[in-house]
């Protein structure tokens, strides 16, 4: 539709897949190889939107450092749109029976051993270590603040219509809900949030 895209990933593997993709799909993109929590400066306000979604934060392990690299990669007036899963959801390992096993926040780094992926939750692969940080919506929001972005919007959703962990039951009308007594608890997040601009600027 116009924009002129950047990806951003510490994955040579994944950079060139992208790259693949874009290919075959004839868009002009431009993929960068690098750790999100330390940003080339090339990136420095360049762009109008920075964009991350589902299963971003907790693989992340100084937040600070990543929010600040997005609202630097910002332009003046630039958005930063992040959405991702709920904390709260984030801390229940299932959900019939109900069983909660990881923080809700504090960005102390918890070590498991995964397996499946997010396309194939029972893919059968060998367990692969993995190291995740927990943060609480407060931690997030904080974060932001505290790079300098002011954060227009905070969204908490009860509904989702894939469910990546593979635990929610789905409803009659197709969405994946977090039942809690007689209410819902929220799955995803999303959390808007705007580079001021320039002093002495509209």
């Amino acid at each position: 539709m116009g924009a002129r895209v950047t990806g951003v990933d510490f994955s040579p593997k994944a950079i060139a897949r992208a790259r693949e993709l874009a290919r075959r799909a004839g868009l002009s993109a431009e993929f960068v190889e690098a750790d999100s929590q330390r940003l080339p400066d090339a990136l420095t306000g360049r762009f109008d939107l920075v964009v991350a979604t589902y299963g971003v934060l907790p693989w992340v392990a100084d937040l600070d450092a990543w929010m600040g690299g997005a609202a630097r990669a910002l332009r003046p007036g630039g958005w930063l749109v992040l959405v991702d899963l709920h904390p709260v959801f984030q801390t229940v390992l299932t959900f019939d029976p109900f069983v909660a096993d990881w923080p809700y926040g504090g960005g102390a780094p918890q070590h498991d051993a995964m397996t499946g992926t997010y396309a194939h939750g029972d893919a059968p692969l060998e367990p692969q270590a993995a190291t995740q940080h927990p943060y609480s919506v407060g931690e997030i929001v904080t974060a932001a603040a505290s790079a300098g972005l002011v954060v227009e919007r905070l969204g908490e959703h009860t509904e989702t219509e894939t469910d990546g962990r593979h635990i929610l039951p789905q409803g009659p009308d197709g969405l994946y809900w977090f039942p809690f007594s007689d209410t819902y608890l929220p799955v995803l997040y999303s959390l808007s949030a705007v580079r001021p601009a320039a002093a002495g600027r509209d």
